[in-house]
């Protein structure tokens, strides 16, 4: 199963049919759309993308809806606070699209620094990989996040990347981290979880 987030609200593309009362559409480019408009006006609270193999309904629905591999960090301070950047009148975590020739783990570091100003960083270990539903240039993409875990020995002025939309990058403890998630992604949601 894979939880795919479109304006908020879950696409779950699955194997199984279940007893929930979600609505079910095929993996074929007219359902996908459809579902996708569906949740994009909120005239649904979820919906199911039904294909019998596991192993490949990811492959199958990105070739309907392009993918986009990106790759951040939940970077923590000496002082145990985490890295948190302001953009879309949102608190989000670093992160950004793959390069060519470039792995996963170079992105994360990449980015967290181009976004933050925040240098030393060291990726602790694996957290897990977001999927959500955007639009550019009219068209639907789905952008596969994979998250590290950081840590940072950094003490230098935080930069925010402002050409990217970035107007604030704040260290957060445990209660501003709480206030934070309050007007945050249900993916970044999820890594706090």
């Amino acid at each position: 199963m894979y939880k795919v987030f479109v304006n908020e609200l879950p696409l779950i593309l699955t194997n199984k049919l279940s007893e929930t009362t979600g609505q079910y559409y095929l993996l074929n480019q007219d359902a996908i759309r459809q579902a996708i408009k569906a949740l994009v006006k909120k005239k649904i609270p979820e919906a199911y993308i039904y294909h019998p193999n596991h192993e490949e309904i990811l492959k199958k629905f990105t070739k309907n809806i392009k993918l986009e591999v990106a790759a951040g960090g939940v970077v923590t301070n000496k002082a145990g606070k985490v890295l948190f950047i302001y953009r879309n009148d949102k608190w989000d975590l670093p992160k950004g699209r793959l390069d060519k020739g470039e792995t996963i783990e170079e992105c994360a570091l990449r980015e967290v620094k181009e976004e933050t100003g925040v240098k030393n960083l060291k990726i602790e270990n694996f957290l897990k990989t977001t999927y959500h539903v955007f639009k550019r240039n009219g068209k639907y993409r789905l952008k596969e996040v994979h998250w590290f875990a950081m840590k940072t020995t950094y003490e230098g002025k935080l930069v925010p990347q402002e050409n990217e939309g970035i107007v604030k990058v704040k260290w957060k403890g445990p209660r501003k981290i709480q206030k934070a998630l309050e007007n945050s992604y249900t993916n970044i949601k999820i890594l706090f979880e």
